[in-house]
């Protein structure tokens, strides 16, 4: 894919038309003074970094337990890395870098302890309430759950910032009300009701590099964890021809490279194949689509931000590399069926007993509520949950806990 240096915004300090500006924000639901030396997107950032949803994701698994070890990534360090990647896409497109930081540092905030199999597994009990969803999640948390201003409850970030958590990874309804990816997650439409973030449209720019940011984050750093593991091997890596391709440059240019270093050159020529791609396919399609405004990037038949055909592949190609033999192999999927008991074992609990979640503000109002309100709260108290929270909470209920190792 080949990049147009000369319009590339490094150092320049410049924003391009069709970038989302601060000074233009569509603003908060709940009207706000200015600051005098933050913009608005500066201000969002660092609100959510100041979350506790933001310091729990440091004790939640991203793929690999924390008792694994110190130096697999967990949620906290896969959204670091993420963020690092979505800030350098915005410069070189010459965007709002601090809205793309940010949307990029608060996208996983709606995820459970145990990773993907926390969620697996709160979705499952919560189906008869409508489900669980990460992203639908993270919306509450930062509209209703975080409880630190006198004013309001969550955050009251700008309209700009919550557009790019809910539709980061594209519209979420079709021109005619169906769902792009099946239901609408209800808090997503009830939210909507009072604060239209306009689902059948896409987001901004810097949404759209905070998302593929996340792709390319995952896909390198799991692979980083799967060889530190041992689950992944060299060999195994050449079944895909670009990882081959990248491990064949570095031993031409390296061959007496010991295996720590060797990883590490493979990994970050990755990062930057995969970074360059996207900055090449962006600037492609703003040549065709010509945007002189974000409004017009939201308009646009497409996604701007995203891989070639050919990366694309790569993808796919990566991912089911990943998948067969790190995410299915059978020491995780033992792990996973112990994490998912913890999860559900938990819910049963609450839900028999909601006086247990002791430190749920909720919690002395709950008795009045039906059901389904009640499932609801203890969602949100079980995705608050860090790992080790977790784990601990089951012991003190439970004769017996599962190993997760």
């Amino acid at each position: 894919m080949t990049i147009d240096q000369a319009a590339l915004g490094f150092g320049t300090g410049e924003r391009a038309i069709y970038a989302t500006n601060p000074w233009a924000s569509r603003g908060r639901l709940f009207e706000e003074g200015g600051s005098l030396t933050r913009s608005e997107f500066q201000r969002d950032r660092d609100r959510i970094v100041h979350t506790t949803a933001f310091r729990r994701l440091k004790h939640k698994t991203q793929v690999f337990i924390g008792p694994d070890g110190d130096h697999y990534r967990t949620r906290l360090t896969h959204t670091i890395e993420v963020a690092q990647i979505a800030r350098a896409l915005a410069r070189a497109l010459k965007l709002d870098e601090d809205l793309a930081e940010g949307v990029a540092l608060v996208h996983d905030f709606g995820h459970t302890p145990f990773g993907h199999t926390g969620e697996d597994a709160l979705h499952e009990v919560l189906k008869p309430y409508g489900g669980f969803d990460h992203n639908a999640q993270s919306l509450r948390i930062v509209t209703k759950l975080e409880r630190r201003y006198a004013d309001f409850d969550g955050l009251n970030l700008t309209w700009e910032a919550l557009e790019g958590l809910v539709k980061h990874n594209g519209p979420l309804l079709t021109k005619d009300g169906q769902g792009t990816r099946g239901p609408v997650p209800q808090p997503i439409l009830d939210y909507c009701e009072i604060h239209d973030l306009e689902l059948a449209s896409f987001a901004g720019l810097e949404a759209q590099v905070a998302a593929i940011a996340d792709d390319i984050a995952y896909n390198t750093h799991d692979i980083d964890d799967g060889l530190r593991s041992g689950y992944l091997t060299f060999e195994m890596l050449e079944d895909v021809p670009f990882l081959a391709g990248l491990m064949k440059e570095v031993r031409d240019r390296y061959p007496h490279l010991d295996p720590d270093r060797f990883t590490h050159e493979i990994m970050r020529r990755q990062i930057t194949r995969m970074v360059e791609d996207v900055i090449g396919v962006a600037q492609d399609r703003l040549k065709q689509v010509e945007p002189q405004s974000v409004e017009e990037v939201r308009a646009a038949p497409m996604t701007i931000a995203t891989f070639s055909d050919r990366m694309a592949e790569t993808d796919k190609a990566i991912k089911k590399l990943l998948f067969s033999r790190i995410y299915r192999h059978p020491d995780i999927m033992r792990i996973r069926a112990a994490a998912a008991e913890i999860v559900t074992d938990l819910f049963t609990a609450y839900m028999n007993d909601p006086k247990l979640m002791k430190s749920h503000f909720w919690v002395n109002h709950i008795s009045g509520l039906n059901d389904g309100q009640k499932a609801r709260h203890v969602g949100d108290y079980l995705a608050g949950m860090t790992d080790t929270y977790a784990v601990r909470t089951h012991r003190e209920l439970f004769d017996r806990t599962p190993e997760l190792r």
